[in-house]
């Protein structure tokens, strides 16, 4: 049995690391959560033995045994803004920093023959951008302000990290349903916003000016949960699982930024899955729907019909996802299973909010993930997920000319494309 300070010293140790930016792939979440996940593009919902249960499906604990499995993703996303057309604002910029380190961490333990117990801890991140300045007039001088016309480099941090303690039963053979609290904490900082925040000479953008830019990191906790059902017939089984929005407390120093005085909760999402499992074969594919239009500071959209911060201030207009992930596994030796997947996801971003969304470019859409699970020993399985999602852009006219007049501000792009891989170890008791 593991002892408890060990499970403790592990937890605070990816708690820090955790806390490294990131920007995830189906809008800001991850496209899947454990390494063998992600090698399957996410497919998950209905395939036991995985592991990382609190963050996938919470039922499908009680078939995964004692389980304690590591890892690490190095993250590589690839982001771009650019204005053209405009009177004297074009400009193109690429954001600084393409490699992080995204830690991965589950622990599950059996409790008789029929209930599980165990955590796991995953990250989500998604509004990263760090844009040189000075490329710009606006009005203070021959290359002075960055391309939101701010002072100095421009951009934002957001990470997210949840900790799901889990719980699963067996309601009877074949069935077994799941719970897992979700402990929420993220931070927030945001730079180089100086025109939004009532500057003279550009209009009163926000209702709470002090509280919009360069104001460091600040940050937020909260809780809500998941649920989950999975049920195996034969060689098919099925998955469902939903949790609700994570309730976050404000972020007080950026409450003239987003709405609601600074509010940034996390939005619920549900899926369901399926999946078949043969002598040599594992197919699964699943669904999943993320309601960000939801919470107020992302779906709202980005035209300025109120202040910003206020509870129906402008947000970054994005509309909920859904995602399709199909996956296969396949057990090509003893001791190897190779993997491969598909992920598609819809792009949250319209062109009517891409001014907002240079800061927060996270509109890839297609994911294709390859894999392996190399068995050391009996006990002890060294897993690798490698991910490509293809680069997208959106195009539209530029939030300001609505506000300086038609033209004034031309036409805004924004492009993302990423690379990830996944080292993993998982150790059975």
């Amino acid at each position: 049995m593991i002892k408890a300070n060990k499970i403790l010293g592990l937890l605070g140790l990816s708690a820090g690391l955790a806390s490294a930016p990131a920007l995830a792939t189906d809008g800001y979440f991850a496209h899947g959560y454990g390494a063998a996940s992600k090698g399957m593009a996410g497919a998950s919902f209905a395939v036991s033995g995985h592991g990382f249960a609190g963050a996938n499906n919470p039922a499908t604990a009680v078939e995964n045994g004692d389980d304690l499995q590591g890892g690490i993703e190095w993250f590589s996303p690839k982001r771009s803004a650019s204005r053209s057309g405009s009177a004297f604002l074009d400009g193109s910029v690429d954001s600084g920093r393409e490699d992080f380190m995204v830690p991965e961490f589950s622990w599950n333990r059996m409790v008789g023959e029929d209930s599980a117990w165990g955590v796991t801890l995953y990250g989500n991140g998604g509004m990263n951008t760090t844009y040189d300045g000075g490329q710009l007039d606006c009005g203070f001088g021959p290359n002075t302000a960055n391309l939101l016309c701010g002072g100095g480099r421009l951009g934002v941090d957001l990470a997210q990290l949840i900790i799901a303690p889990t719980f699963a039963h067996r309601i009877a053979p074949g069935h077994s349903i799941g719970i897992a609290p979700l402990l929420g904490y993220q931070k927030f900082k945001a730079f180089g916003l100086q025109a939004f925040d009532n500057p003279p000479g550009f209009p009163p953008f926000t209702g709470s000016p002090g509280n919009v830019t360069n104001k460091g990191y600040d940050e937020a906790m909260g809780a809500g949960i998941r649920l989950g059902y999975h049920g195996q017939f034969g060689g098919f089984g099925v998955g469902l699982t939903w949790a609700s929005k994570i309730n976050m407390s404000k972020f007080s120093k950026y409450k003239g930024l987003f709405a609601e005085q600074g509010g940034f909760d996390i939005p619920s999402n549900y899926g369901l899955g399926v999946s078949w499992r043969g002598e040599s074969l594992l197919l699964a594919a699943d669904v999943l729907k993320i309601e960000y239009s939801g919470v107020r500071s992302v779906g709202l959209p980005s035209l300025p019909m109120a202040p910003l911060g206020a509870k129906n201030g402008p947000g970054f207009g994005w509309k909920d996802v859904t995602a399709v992930r199909v996956g296969a596994e396949w057990q090509a030796t003893d001791t190897l299973k190779l993997r491969v997947g598909y992920n598609k996801s819809d792009n949250p971003i319209t062109p009517a909010d891409v001014t907002f969304n240079i800061l927060a470019p996270g509109v890839v859409r297609d994911h294709y993930s390859v894999g392996f699970a190399w068995d050391a020993t009996d006990s002890l399985t060294f897993q690798v997920a490698a991910s490509h999602a293809k680069k997208e852009t959106v195009t539209g006219s530029s939030l300001f000319n609505l506000v300086f007049g038609p033209g004034f501000g031309g036409n805004e792009t924004i492009s993302l494309s990423e690379n990830m891989v996944t080292l993993s170890v998982a150790k059975r008791y």
